[in-house]
């Protein structure tokens, strides 16, 4: 019977033991091809927790993944991000063979570096793997030469610069990353669009039955969870496409109903807060007056 628990893989060296790959030549940091690993067989674990990051480019032309809400045919390379601490799932299939490059990198490499730091800001570790980043070929020659001279760098004889050198091409391996994200959610017009007239309709209908009463503003989770995608890869895309965050699309949609309300009912501006899923009236009072630069009041008055 196959294993389902996620196993915890604390190191490097753990790691490449784990995959039936050579002792790594640095403790802590591995650049390894996908043609060397060990498929597993079908009784071995099937979801893995790093204690390090891992950034993985593969390539199947033979396969299909979801992105956002469509399948997509590829031929390009596909760049997976993964945090320290996330469960990810991988599969033993021998008659899909993925071909690609790997680079692992523990988070004592980046100590008392600025990357340290920066590293977790970068929100593309949050999405999920049906959010990966698709690359032109012109783009997967970027990132596999730059995995290769990192692979070049730990191989060669470590001195004082070594540890900067790797940094520099990690560092600039995410920032064009980041770059290909924003190009991939312009580019991606189909499936995107599509997310976010789900969003539209989704905030539609939680306006316009009793959820709001019944459980406050829809937070950027629930939105995120319904749409089957992440809260950072949907805040990334809004951003790119409208300028504007996920909780900005509430509070805008918010704002909507309550002109709506204030123009054609008598309702008093307590009770629009109540119905709008504000315990007191002076909070939803204060977001209507950022938004709009006057009061709930003064808007109603204002059309009498």
């Amino acid at each position: 019977m196959a294993n389902n628990q996620p196993v915890r893989i604390k190191s490097i060296s753990e790691f490449h033991e784990f995959r039936n790959l050579p002792k790594p030549e640095h403790p802590l940091v591995s650049v390894y091809n996908f043609e060397d690993l060990k498929y597993l067989s079908e009784n071995e674990p099937k979801s893995l927790m790093l204690d390090f990051y891992s950034i993985a480019l593969k390539r199947n032309a033979n396969a299909k993944m979801k992105y956002g809400q469509q399948e997509y045919d590829f031929k390009e390379g596909v760049l997976m991000f993964i945090s320290p601490g996330q469960v990810f799932s991988i599969e033993g299939n021998s008659e899909l063979q993925h071909t690609g490059w790997s680079l692992l990198v523990h988070p004592d490499f980046l100590w008392n570096t600025p990357l340290a730091k920066k590293i977790k800001q970068y929100e593309y570790f949050g999405y999920s793997v049906y959010e990966a980043l698709h690359l032109s070929d012109k783009e997967e020659k970027m990132i596999i030469n730059l995995m290769k001279n990192i692979q070049q760098e730990y191989q060669s004889n470590i001195d004082k610069f070594s540890q900067d050198v790797i940094i520099a091409q990690i560092e600039l391996l995410l920032t064009y990353a980041e770059r290909f994200y924003n190009r991939q959610f312009i580019t991606r017009k189909i499936s995107n669009h599509q997310i976010l007239a789900k969003l539209e309709n989704l905030l539609d209908d939680y306006f316009a039955n009793d959820s709001l009463t019944k459980n406050g503003l829809p937070t950027v989770h629930y939105i995120a969870e319904t749409l089957n995608i992440t809260p950072n890869y949907l805040s990334g895309l809004l951003k790119s496409l409208t300028g504007q965050s996920t909780q900005q699309h509430i509070h805008d949609k918010l704002i909507e109903k309550a002109k709506e309300k204030l123009t054609t009912t008598n309702l008093s501006i307590s009770e629009i807060a109540f119905e709008l899923g504000f315990e007191h009236q002076q909070s939803f009072s204060k977001l209507f007056k950022t938004k709009t630069t006057i009061s709930p009041l003064e808007f109603r008055q204002s059309f009498n």
